[in-house]
């Protein structure tokens, strides 16, 4: 059964309205894009992805539900129970199929975003120092990085976008050395030009750009920049979006095609963000979700998602 977060959320007027599932429908914004909107209680966000649609999805860190909300409205409803373990990062693909990382569990799991179906399950790591963390998907595999070990977790996709019964480990060698219990690979995106990989390494605040096919790394030369608590990426066009979530800052880069060097461009800053993790973009706008990471999490715990214009 879905569960139904039934809130609009404050808008850029700072109006906001709420709406209990069952009473009367309150009056909506008079824009139809919420600057920021509520989540529920307790959810604890870390993960979102969003495609073509004004669709917006969250995984939850506490039991892995996963959220969808209509970025017109505010409003959601979890669509798909979670396993009782974390849902970390995620993407959609054009198939309206989210990838989503499992965290310190080792595995991922591909679902339906329309129905919640559970479509393939991943096993990638049994033992406890692993954490999948984030995914990106290409026009022929799902990378999936993991915080704890030098490896990528590649899900071929077959004709159609047919996913496969089992995955690859890509060892990363080169620049990229991971740091024995810190935490290391985290957001991953694909190069402007879609022949190489990049990952955030958020203890030593490097980017690196990887050959998918090897696992060959190189730092990537951002002109001294480090991204420090560096998280979620995105890729529009020849420009990347880093969140570095405890500076509650998103750094704004102009890369190379190939994506072997970048300049700084902007570094954005808002008072509503509180350690947002993970960033995904509609119509001119991007959307964070706020994690929190300085609050401690209670089922009462208040979590919101918000939006700034895109630089």
């Amino acid at each position: 059964m879905h569960r139904t977060l039934g809130v609009l959320a404050a808008v850029a007027l700072g109006v906001s309205s709420l709406v209990t599932a069952g009473s009367a429908a309150v009056a909506a914004p008079a824009h139809p894009f919420p600057a920021d909107f509520p989540l529920p209680d307790g959810f604890q966000p870390e993960g979102i992805a969003i495609g073509s649609t004004p669709t917006a999805y969250f995984g939850s860190l506490a039991d892995g539900d996963l959220l969808r909300v209509d970025l017109r409205t505010g409003r959601g409803e979890v669509f798909s129970q979670g396993p009782g373990t974390a849902s970390v990062g995620l993407k959609v693909d054009s198939r309206k199929r989210l990838f989503v990382a499992g965290g310190a569990s080792g595995d991922a799991r591909v679902v339906d975003a329309r129905t919640g179906e559970i479509l393939k399950s991943y096993r990638f790591a049994a033992d406890s120092d692993t954490f999948v963390n984030d995914v990106v998907i290409t026009d022929e595999a799902a990378y999936f990085t993991d915080s704890r070990k030098a490896v990528l977790y590649r899900v071929a996709l077959g004709r159609h976008g047919a996913l496969p019964e089992s995955h690859t480990a890509i060892p990363l060698t080169g620049d990229f050395v991971a740091t024995p219990g810190a935490f290391n690979a985290n957001g991953i995106a694909e190069t402007p030009d879609g022949k190489a990989l990049l990952i955030v390494q958020s203890n030593t605040g490097q980017l690196h750009r990887v050959d998918p096919r090897t696992g060959v790394t190189a730092v990537v030369d951002l002109g001294g920049e480090v991204l420090a608590n560096g998280d979620g990426l995105l890729v529009e066009g020849r420009t990347l979006y880093v969140v570095q979530n405890r500076l509650n800052t998103v750094a704004v880069f102009a890369l190379a095609r190939d994506g072997s060097s970048g300049r700084l461009v902007t570094k954005v800053t808002d008072s509503r963000f509180d350690v947002p993790t993970t960033v995904a973009s509609f119509a001119g706008r991007l959307y964070l979700p706020n994690a929190r990471f300085t609050t401690p999490p209670t089922p009462t715990t208040t979590y919101n998602a918000v939006s700034v214009p895109k630089r």
